[in-house]
């Protein structure tokens, strides 16, 4: 057996036992690495310090022309990269042939979004009538109006409404809080919520300070939000395969369609892009409530017909 081959089953064994690595994870990456193990020997290379750049990037451009799909290579990658900081750490080589190697760009897939139209056909599903119902209205509105993740707006708590000055207070990922307009249509339909079904669903303590509440009093979980969706998007008859995230990905999208200035859109979405160097600046409030009440759909036709 190879030395190279023995460091590889070397490495996985400390995944499984050092790193607490999960079973599918350990496996994943040992297929990854007797791949890349079978192109080392047929380099006829015996050990670590005669691997170079050279050669993790011809064997990346040999997947890449075998047309393996972008985040296969940056997945093994990943893999040989882990490897190679393994082999450096317990001094089994002096280099790291992968530092100044990046990952490929991977191919990012276009979300699902809904159109205006269908929009206002989902958002007017529920049977407002009914106590449940009016709550689906107010929390589809509040998805819709806020361009909020599903974590965030079950997070919302009464304490973060800021109703008077048209703000709700988000924290998104990393606890990272970031205030973002809520417009007159949503605010109509919590009020209504907050007012008349709210304080009948509401028990105990734990869940009095959470906004919205399930059908038992407790706090609407991730998967209660997806099949309220998903019984709305039924009922009017959407074939799109939306998620919850499609109400994100519409309210960005319509704002932008509509003339939304870029940066306006993206700190309302909370979003800190990776890949980008630009620094978003923090926008003025009262011009961040502007953008929103000019540009969001239900809020220019709400404004029309108060005009009228």
């Amino acid at each position: 057996m190879r030395v190279i081959q023995l460091y590889v089953e070397e490495f996985l064994d400390y995944l499984r036992a050092e790193k607490n690595v999960a079973p599918n994870t350990v496996e994943s990456y040992g297929f990854d690495l007797r791949r890349y193990l079978q192109f080392i020997t047929a380099q006829d290379l015996n050990a670590p310090a005669q691997i170079t750049s050279r050669h993790v990037r011809q064997f990346l451009t040999e997947l890449v022309l075998a047309e393996y799909a972008t985040t296969s290579v940056a997945r093994q990658l990943s893999a040989i990269r882990m490897f190679h900081r393994y082999l450096l750490g317990e001094r089994y080589c002096e280099n790291d042939p992968t530092v100044a190697l990046t990952l490929p760009r991977r191919s990012q897939k276009l979300p699902i979004v809904l159109n205006i139209p269908e929009i206002e056909q989902l958002l007017a599903q529920p049977e407002v009538n009914t106590p449940l119902g009016l709550r689906d209205r107010a929390l589809l509105e509040f998805g819709y109006a806020t361009g909020a993740r599903v974590s965030e707006i079950i997070g919302v708590k009464l304490d973060d409404l800021f109703l008077d000055e048209r703000f709700v207070r988000i924290f998104g990922k990393g606890s990272k809080e970031r205030l973002v307009p809520v417009g007159d249509v949503a605010i109509y339909w919590i009020i209504k919520y907050l007012e008349t079904v709210r304080p009948a669903l509401a028990r105990g303590r734990a869940t009095q300070s959470v906004l919205f509440l399930n059908g038992r009093g407790g706090k609407l979980s991730r998967m209660g939000f997806w099949k309220i969706l998903r019984r709305y998007l039924d009922a009017a008859k959407i074939k799109q395969h939306a998620s919850p995230h499609t109400l994100r990905h519409s309210f960005a999208t319509h704002l932008l369609e509509g003339g939304a200035d870029l940066r306006a859109v993206q700190e309302m979405l909370g979003h800190a892009s990776l890949t980008t160097t630009q620094i978003y600046t923090h926008l003025d409030r009262a011009y961040l409530k502007e953008v929103h009440r000019q540009f969001h759909p239900r809020e220019k036709a709400f404004a029309a017909k108060v005009k009228n």
